[in-house]
């Protein structure tokens, strides 16, 4: 185990320095897809989407589904919030190995090679083939999308998809928050700050529905958030703006209480009636509910394989590529193999001890899927 956590880490910091903004991962993918054939798996191949798939198993699909079992997914996202040119140097510490990305989800990514590895050299044989993918879209305005083709392909065939994160250690996603995206945009005629002024504004009106969107009432319980993550527009300081535009980020743990804010949302822009400003709500992203119950046998092995490594399991909701066969009621979770913190952050790092056991707990949960 030593010496394959010191290649996962040395794989992790490879992958790292590769940029992958989301929607242009394909460096990255290709990286990836050469070392799954230079690790001698099966099916490599990308997609047109983008993901990268490998299987790992002794029995050819037909499809996608061996004669001695059914399948299992284990995926890891390719992307990062980082746009190209963000400085990627990694430092390194005794405890710990800070980079942008190196968690969230390089570390990921390289845990899909140490899972084969660890199989691999513990001779175990599994009843169904695994499958290894590292999909594109999960970050940002990705809105799942590498996730979606992976559903599309394999469907309600796989025994469960289990999601790979690099930070999440002791904690099981089975509970997948609800997400709704909108980007809103206001249009005048514009003009000059004082010859034209009276005239509306896109700027002024855009204030004044942001003022109005983040003063609602959200409820404390089930949690619900509300953020304003973009605001551009304008020109020029003595320009009337003639157009303006925010980005908005909905979140709630029930369904029916992010729609109900969605509403409230949607009557305040539908209540803005000027001569002269056109407002436009447009839906950029949405991540689906869904949740695995804490009895489900997925659940119970994945926090029966932290107990066995010494770790107190926790169940979490978050927003994760399990959102998605979640919502469509299939098996489902996401898991971490290490700790760490300021994720997208420049400042992002990792914790190098517990690493060990979160590669242990992910290879004890794939080798028992099964039983």
């Amino acid at each position: 185990m030593k010496n394959n956590v010191q290649r996962l880490l040395d794989l992790a910091i490879a992958i790292q320095q590769i940029p992958a903004p989301t929607f242009h991962e394909t460096e990255r993918a290709r990286f990836v897809r050469d070392r799954f054939a230079e690790e001698g798996l099966q099916d490599v191949e990308i997609d047109s989407t983008g993901n990268v798939y490998a299987r790992l198993g002794n029995f050819r699909s037909q499809p996608f589904a061996s004669a001695r079992g059914k399948p299992l997914i284990v995926s890891a996202h390719l992307d990062t919030v980082f746009p190209g040119g963000v400085d990627l140097t990694i430092r390194r510490e005794p405890k710990r190995i800070l980079a942008p990305g190196i968690g969230d989800n390089s570390l990921g990514v390289a845990g899909l090679f140490g899972l084969a590895w660890e199989l691999q050299a513990r001779g175990l044989s599994l009843p169904g083939d695994l499958w290894l993918v590292a999909n594109v879209g999960e970050e940002g305005l990705g809105n799942l999308r590498g996730m979606q083709a992976l559903v599309n392909r394999f469907g309600s065939m796989p025994l469960a998809y289990i999601v790979i994160e690099g930070m999440a250690l002791g904690q099981i996603y089975q509970r997948g928050l609800g997400v709704q995206r909108f980007r809103l945009t206001v249009r005048t005629l514009g003009g000059h700050s004082w010859i034209d002024y009276g005239q509306p504004s896109a700027i002024h009106e855009l204030v004044t529905l942001s003022t109005r969107i983040t003063a609602l009432e959200l409820p404390r319980q089930p949690r619900t958030t509300l953020n304003v993550g973009i605001i551009s527009g304008g020109s020029s300081v003595n320009t009337i703006a003639a157009e303006a535009m925010l980005e908005l980020d909905l979140r709630s743990e029930s369904a029916a209480a992010l729609e109900a804010v969605v509403e409230q949302v949607k009557q305040i822009v539908h209540s803005i009636h000027k001569p002269g400003v056109r407002v436009e709500l447009e839906t950029i992203g949405q991540r689906p509910a869904g949740e695995l119950p804490a009895e489900h046998w997925l659940v119970k092995m994945a926090s029966d394989c932290l107990k066995n490594v010494g770790i107190q399991a926790r169940l979490s909701i978050g927003s994760t590529d399990a959102n998605l066969p979640l919502s469509l009621g299939l098996p489902s979770i996401t898991v971490g193999l290490t700790t760490g913190g300021k994720a997208h952050s420049v400042h992002e790092y990792i914790n190098i001890a517990p690493l060990a056991k979160g590669v242990e707990q992910l290879v004890r949960l794939v080798s028992q899927a099964w039983d």
